[in-house]
């Protein structure tokens, strides 16, 4: 269904993006921070409930646009290399903020920190367009989309889990190395990569 060099490629992005702290791990940090591991464990599984969500509808999406419209999915795929290289610049030119999280206004349920962290993906409209315009990078429009598009989204929660986790669990036990120097060397390194992969994308796009 899809080769094993793009789907490895697809896991070293995937685990680029999700590694640097946007909106919905701060929100773990927080809940870690005020309530415990446990709390932003549950906003972990809330927000990979979102997450899957999204791929489902972005499976249905690209099936219908490689059948009704095959040439809108080349210009999907441009466009989405030009977001990674303007993703991975707003990434470089971070301050590293992202790494401190504000405490959380009040002690939750552990299920009403599992819909705030499904709120909260559904709530930043980046994350949609994210999916849209990263997996079809990886999609073959030749080979079944849909089944493609649901490996690697699977692919990606996997990741996410692992790695919102283990903000989850640090923060729950000390909070000590999430400052902001260390939150910009992950960005700086993240945005470099992610500015080298949209432009390697755009090249094998011309090469064709």
């Amino acid at each position: 269904m899809i080769d094993l060099q793009a789907w490895m490629a697809f896991a070293i992005a995937s685990f680029l993006i999700v590694i640097v702290p946007g909106p919905s791990v701060t929100v773990i940090i927080a809940n870690s921070l005020r309530a415990g591991s446990s709390a932003g464990l549950m906003n972990v599984a809330g927000t990979q409930l979102g997450i899957l969500t999204m791929i489902a509808i972005l499976a249905v999406g690209l099936n219908t646009v490689v059948a009704v419209v095959g040439e809108a999915f080349i210009f999907m795929k441009i466009a989405g290399a030009l977001y990674l290289i303007w993703l991975g610049w707003k990434l470089w030119r971070s301050d590293g903020s992202l790494g401190e999280a504000n405490p959380a206004e009040k002690v939750r349920s552990l299920s009403g920190y599992f819909w705030q962290g499904f709120v909260v993906i559904w709530s930043n409209p980046k994350a949609l367009f994210l999916f849209g315009a990263f997996i079809p990078q990886f999609v073959s429009a030749s080979s079944n989309p849909a089944g493609q598009t649901v490996l690697l989204g699977m692919t990606f929660v996997v990741i996410a889990t692992v790695c919102d986790s283990m903000y989850a669990f640090a923060a729950g036990r000390t909070g000590g190395w999430l400052n902001r120097k260390n939150i910009r060397l992950v960005e700086r390194v993240s945005g470099t990569c992610l500015i080298g992969g949209g432009l390697w994308m755009l090249a094998a796009r011309r090469a064709v």
